[in-house]
């Protein structure tokens, strides 16, 4: 009784299904047209959505903080809590989640927005007093232990700074720096980063590749596509080591 049954709901099945294919063939083309058009607008929504509240991805191209991100690195950012825009446009609306010491955070540069986005890590406060010597960063009089820096810390060459030391943060505003403290620059050169700037923070690694820092420039999109490439015809260039490392 019951493959009977089964079979009996089986052709049923068939039966509607031939009912439903003529009556979706005999629907007008503008009708199928403007049913894509829908479609595709939620897809492109749901992704400018997730792009302008919830993530970004970003590739490093540079060695401003070796040996935490190297060149290469591909990240998964966060924005939640931090910050929310349009994409594509200047226009963002900071939220209500402040960074932490330590912590790495993407910004826009504070001398120049529309420049392509920093990722340095925080290491002053607002309304805190930082100050470099000894090869050390020194917080409200207290040495910073940093077991994440390459080279010694030290303030920027004379002339080329934007503040003095000892410098007490404003308001809103922090003192961040790059690991690679012998190649970076970071607050030591343009002053402090306004909490407006802030962008979000990174989460994972989901690729890193071992290229020519030609490749992850700004604009360069052939040798981006060449990089790539590479990748798939020399996995070795792969740091498959460094895949799905969180933050």
């Amino acid at each position: 009784m019951t493959p009977r049954a089964r079979s009996g709901r089986w052709r049923w099945n068939v039966k509607a299904e031939k009912k439903q294919r003529p009556e979706e063939a005999n629907v007008p083309v503008k009708t199928r047209i403007k049913r894509e058009i829908i479609a595709w607008f939620w897809v492109a929504f749901v992704f400018l959505l997730i792009n302008g509240t919830a993530g970004q991805a970003r590739v490093i191209p540079s060695g401003s903080m070796e040996n935490t991100l190297l060149v290469g690195d591909h990240l998964i950012m966060s924005r939640i809590g931090y910050d929310a825009g349009v994409p594509f446009t200047n226009w963002h609306v900071p939220l209500w989640r402040n960074p932490k010491r330590r912590q790495i955070v993407i910004f826009r540069p504070p001398l120049a927005p529309n420049e392509t986005d920093l990722i340095k890590r925080v290491i002053g406060l607002p309304r805190e007093t930082v100050d470099i010597h000894d090869g050390a960063v020194w917080i409200n009089g207290s040495r910073l232990v940093e077991n994440y820096t390459t080279g010694p810390s030290e303030p920027a060459p004379q002339g080329q700074s934007a503040i003095r030391f000892p410098y007490v943060l404003p308001e809103n505003c922090y003192f961040v720096m790059g690991d690679n403290r012998g190649n970076s620059l970071d607050s030591r050169f343009f002053g402090c980063m306004p909490r407006k700037n802030l962008i979000g923070t990174p989460v994972m690694i989901y690729m890193s590749l071992d290229a020519s820092p030609d490749g992850w420039e700004p604009g360069q999109v052939r040798e981006r596509f060449l990089t790539y490439a590479n990748a798939l015809l020399h996995p070795g260039t792969v740091r498959w080591n460094r895949l799905f490392h969180t933050f």
